[in-house]
């Protein structure tokens, strides 16, 4: 199973996504049996790691995040990956319009494998990292049950 996660500039809240995800499937020991990465909708943060204070937050909670640097999304990533997920509406707007129809039955948002569907927290614009780790690891553990019931 091939996951893409993906926010506007996969430095905080896609990359939290991706590293909970890999942890998670590494405490079933199931690595075997994915491949996690995250990207971005947009450009704006190309190259640069992941946010210093989301990098503190998975560090907190014992995940390391080392040598991460954020890309943006391609039209191949749509016909790669098996789910793309996003943090956000917007996230998916900007998905749909790179990835277009083929790719619209993958595309998932993260919070609608838990009891409350919606969006993720984003913390560049709250500052609360912890929320937003909340929300990632709920996220994150709904879909791995959704995927390995």
């Amino acid at each position: 199973m091939k996951i893409l996660f993906v926010c506007l500039g996969n430095i905080c809240r896609s990359p939290m996504a991706e590293f909970i995800m890999k942890d998670l499937v590494a405490q079933q020991g199931l690595s075997d049996q994915f491949e996690i990465a995250s990207a971005a909708t947009s450009r704006e943060e190309e190259g640069n790691p992941v946010y210093p204070p989301a990098r503190r937050t998975l560090a907190e909670h014992g995940i390391r995040c080392d040598g991460k640097t954020s890309r943006q999304i391609t039209a191949q990533d749509g016909e790669y990956y098996d789910l793309l997920i996003g943090m956000d509406e917007s996230n998916l707007r900007g998905m749909k319009r790179v990835f277009g129809e083929k790719a619209a039955h993958k595309v998932r948002l993260l919070m609608d494998y838990t009891d409350r569907p919606g969006n993720v927290a984003d913390p560049w614009y709250t500052d609360d990292f912890e929320t937003t780790w909340q929300d990632v690891l709920e996220g994150c553990r709904g879909l791995l049950c959704a995927l390995t019931k």
